[in-house]
């Protein structure tokens, strides 16, 4: 498996002085996505949990639902000058009968690790295809839990106390629990590899979950969070116009702006309980 974290040395300058000192970086490398042996999508990620990124990454887009809808899941022939494998090629087929994607799925070209799907025909395309509504799931929490989840998010990035440069994603239970937590350069990438774990692990729908977040709130993070029936999306900054009216659209609940007990409820409102 390719490295979490690089080392340089960069010119460090504090109060007027300069000095080398060595710093440590979050590693970007390609990931290239194939189908049955045809190319899907090429993305920018951290190296570590592929498997899981590549089952997420099909389920948010509607290729699968299921574990059994994936048959094998292996790195491909992909080496370096050295003659190394880079394991920066995965080659997932898909169980007997599951249709290929559709060619609206296809990334014949290069995404970066923040790609964003926008557009009013997006928001009906996600409406007519996700298999797991989150729109009558019964999770209720508290004020008082959502304002612990930042915390707890953060201390499990322990990629990012070496690097400050990983956005993360953390599935939470009603009780505040955290079920799993992934880092990457990319926040699509992580939301994709705890959506992974989820369907590796039989928590697809995603009912009674909330999703919590370490950035902004894009169109493509809701999207993928309805994809795989998660009724609660949070988030330490602010969502998108169009994050908010997919949220709304689909009976999801979206918060923003979660810092310690403040935080902005843009959807789905009748989830936060007070008493």
């Amino acid at each position: 498996m390719g490295r979490l974290i690089a080392r340089a040395s960069v010119l460090k300058l504090d109060s007027g002085q300069a000095r080398r000192t060595p710093d440590r970086l979050a590693v970007e490398e390609p990931l290239e996505l194939r189908v049955d042996g045809k190319a899907l999508a090429v993305t920018m990620r951290t190296p570590g949990h592929d498997v899981e990124l590549a089952h997420g990454f099909l389920l948010t887009e509607g290729v699968i639902g299921a574990v059994p809808d994936v048959a094998t899941a292996r790195y491909c022939d992909s080496v370096d000058d050295a003659g190394r494998n880079t394991y920066n090629v995965l080659d997932i087929a898909l169980g007997p009968g599951v249709p290929p994607p559709d060619t609206g799925v296809e990334r014949n070209f290069y995404t970066t690790s923040s790609c964003g799907v926008c557009g009013k025909a997006s928001l009906d395309a996600v409406k007519l295809r996700t298999r797991f509504s989150p729109a009558d799931d019964q999770l209720e929490v508290t004020p008082a839990l959502l304002s612990e989840l930042p915390d707890r998010l953060r201390e499990a990035q322990r990629v990012f106390d070496s690097t400050g440069g990983l956005h993360a994603a953390g599935l939470f239970s009603a009780d505040g629990s955290l079920l799993v937590v992934r880092e990457d350069v990319g926040r699509h990438n992580a939301v994709d590899k705890v959506m992974g774990w989820a369907l590796l692990n039989g928590r697809i729908p995603a009912a009674g979950t909330v999703l919590m977040v370490s950035g902004r709130t894009s169109f493509e993070l809701v999207q993928k969070a309805v994809m795989a029936g998660v009724p609660m999306l949070a988030a330490v900054s602010a969502p998108s116009s169009l994050a908010v009216d997919l949220a709304a659209e689909s009976g999801m609940t979206l918060v923003g702006f979660l810092r310690g007990q403040s935080m902005n409820v843009y959807t789905g409102a009748e989830r936060i309980k007070y008493s």
